[in-house]
C-alpha cells in the first residue's frame, strides 16, 4: 500500500479510506451517500463558492474534449445534480442522447427537479457506477465530474466504464488532483481552513466539506490514475492540469 494523502492509492479488499479515516470497504458507500444526502440542496452553491466559479469553466473544458457528434451516447457517471448534463445538452441538444445517473437518490432529485423546471427531459438513472445496468458496447462518451474519487473500488467502476463503451469510445474524467508543489501551503491553508467553515456557514454541516477536502488529498495523483486507466483497459490515456493542478482532466480511449 503506498501513502494516500500524498496522492497515491491507499486500500485493499477489505478495507479503504474515508477522508483521511481508514474503514471497511463495505462501509464507504454508506458513509459518502450520508454526505451527499446532507449536501444536495446547496451543492452546486457551494460549488461556485468553493471554486470562485471555475468549476464551470473546468466542465466546459471537458465537454470541448469530448468531441461530440451528432448521434452519439453519453452517460454522465455520477452526475448528481445535472449541471454537467445540462452543460451537454446546451451545447449539443440535437441529436444527441444522454443519460444522467448518480448512487445518491437525493442529489438525483435536486438534479431532475433542475432539469424539469429548465425544460430538460433526459433519461435518470440512480444506480452504482461499479455495476453499470446497461448494455455493453452502447455509448461513445462516458464523463465522470467530481466523482471519481468518492467511488469505493475505482478500478472496478473504470472497468465497468469500460464495458458500456463502444470501441472507439471515450472516457473523461474531471477529478481534484495534485497542485503544483510552490501553492501547496496556502492551498491546503484554504482547503482544511476555510473550506469547513464556509460549508458550515452555508449548509450547517462542516464536517462533510472537511470529508471532501480529505477525499482531494486521497485521490491519485494525475499519473498514478493514468496508470490505473491503462490497468483497467483504456488507451491513449493522457492529462491535462487546470490552474496548476489543482483539478486534471483524464482521458482514455477504449481500442476494443
Amino acid at each position: 500500500m503506498k501513502d494516500g494523502a500524498n496522492g497515491n492509492f491507499l486500500e485493499n479488499e477489505n478495507s479503504t479510506h474515508f477522508g483521511y479515516k481508514f474503514i471497511e470497504t463495505s462501509e464507504k458507500k454508506m458513509l459518502v451517500s450520508k454526505v451527499f444526502d446532507s449536501v444536495a440542496d446547496q451543492y452546486d452553491l457551494m460549488n461556485d463558492l468553493m471554486s470562485l466559479g471555475l468549476h464551470r469553466l473546468w466542465k466546459k473544458f471537458l465537454i470541448s474534449k469530448a468531441n461530440i457528434r451528432p448521434g452519439m451516447k453519453i452517460l454522465d457517471i455520477a452526475g448528481g445534480t445535472g449541471d454537467l448534463a445540462r452543460m451537454f445538452i446546451d451545447k449539443h441538444i440535437k441529436n444527441v442522447e444522454i443519460w444522467l445517473t448518480d448512487i445518491n437518490i437525493d442529489m438525483l432529485n435536486v438534479g431532475y427537479d433542475r432539469l424539469i423546471n429548465s425544460g430538460y427531459i433526459l433519461p435518470i438513472v440512480a444506480c452504482d457506477a461499479e455495476s453499470l445496468p446497461f448494455a455493453s458496447s452502447y455509448f461513445d462518451r462516458i464523463s465522470v465530474s467530481f466523482g471519481l474519487r468518492n467511488m469505493t473500488n475505482k478500478m472496478q467502476a473504470m472497468s465497468e466504464m469500460r464495458r458500456v463503451l463502444k470501441p472507439g469510445g471515450k472516457l473523461l474524467i474531471l477529478e481534484f488532483s495534485q497542485i503544483i508543489e510552490p501553492l501547496r501551503f496556502l492551498y491546503d491553508y484554504y482547503s482544511f481552513k476555510f473550506l469547513p467553515w464556509l460549508g458550515n456557514k452555508i449548509t450547517g454541516d462542516g464536517d462533510s466539506y472537511r470529508y471532501l477536502v480529505e477525499s482531494i488529498r486521497m485521490h491519485p495523483k494525475q499519473d498514478v490514475l493514468a496508470q490505473m486507466m491503462i490497468d483497467s483497459g483504456f488507451r491513449k490515456v493522457k492529462f491535462s492540469n487546470l490552474n496548476a493542478g489543482i483539478v486534471a482532466l483524464h482521458e482514455g480511449i477504449k481500442i476494443d
